[in-house]
């Protein structure tokens, strides 16, 4: 009874705690933007990006405090965080809600660079949180469909174009480059509507993970393959049991990978490539598929 009444105070205090430090450090970002497109010179434009990009730690700082402002919430990781905030890692994780992004922030706040998202395009004309992305050199996807693409020949590329042109900014500023490779968030109708061939998962989209170790491999020292899980939250959105101060446990299973010479080449013109790094994706979703199963089975047998 009581933790029902406390419900809404709940909410209110979460929702306003991430509404203020989103809209501080936001609008800050944001005014060294500025400077930057008004500076000519690459020198104070990579001073103003390391400088937005300290910001960002202390927005990602701030928003884990989310996680402990109204509950005492317990994390379970598994595998490997020993890593340093001065290099380059490529993650490719599940995504079932939009809490999956602080999870993430939280993670990397102290063991890892900063990471940069690949974002839809419509998240741009967001306030604040669309331009600030766009500061930090976020890529934003067009994700034009094949009946689009059949249409309009020429926007066949653009995507590519656009991830190049960011993962050439990344290689000055230590970074963690992060693909949702399910380009969108799991739902059982999107899970219907796309004939998955995974219980707990939507079908990968390579292309985003193929381009940027096309561009960056050699620099990144290694791909995290990370999976993320929210017991006992499948009735309601994740992200309502987060500002209600009722998300319990998260459960993150990290598994650190080699790049091999074999994960580099040529998605876009090499078909023999491209056919084997989708059989290597499709691979690591499948353990991925069967990793999930395993943790929520150590969930249910830990009741």
């Amino acid at each position: 009874m009581l933790t029902s009444i406390l419900i809404p105070f709940r909410v209110v205090i979460n929702f306003l705690w991430g509404l203020i430090t989103t809209a501080i450090i936001g609008v800050s970002i944001i005014g060294i933007g500025v400077f930057k497109v008004l500076l000519p010179f690459k020198t104070p434009q990579r001073l103003c990006s390391q400088l937005g990009n300290g910001l960002f730690r202390v927005w990602a700082y701030c928003m884990s405090m989310m996680f402990q402002l109204t509950q005492r919430m317990d994390w379970h990781i598994k595998g490997d965080l020993e890593l340093h905030e001065k290099g380059w890692y490529m993650v490719m994780a599940n995504h079932r809600s939009w809490v999956d992004v602080l999870v993430l922030m939280h993670l990397t706040r102290r063991h890892m660079p900063m990471p940069r998202f690949f974002l839809k395009s419509q998240l741009m004309w967001v306030p604040i949180i669309g331009w600030g992305c766009w500061v930090l050199d976020m890529p934003f996807m067009k994700r034009y469909s094949k009946e689009l693409l059949k249409k309009k020949p020429h926007l066949k590329g653009k995507d590519i174009a656009t991830t190049t042109r960011s993962c050439a900014k990344f290689r000055h500023i230590p970074t963690t480059v992060v693909n949702f490779c399910e380009g969108t968030r799991f739902t059982p109708e999107k899970h219907k509507k796309k004939q998955s061939p995974f219980r707990n998962l939507l079908p990968p989209k390579a292309g985003g993970t193929a381009f940027s170790l096309q561009i960056m491999g050699g620099q990144f020292e290694a791909i995290l393959d990370i999976t993320i899980v929210y017991p006992g939250n499948d009735k309601r959105p994740v992200v309502w049991h987060l500002l209600s101060g009722q998300l319990k446990n998260v459960y993150v299973d990290i598994q650190t990978l080699p790049i091999t010479k074999d994960l580099i080449g040529d998605y876009a013109s090499d078909e023999a490539f491209r056919a084997h790094f989708q059989q290597w994706l499709n691979k690591r979703w499948q353990q991925k598929d069967q990793t999930i199963d395993e943790m929520r089975k150590e969930i249910h047998s830990t009741r």
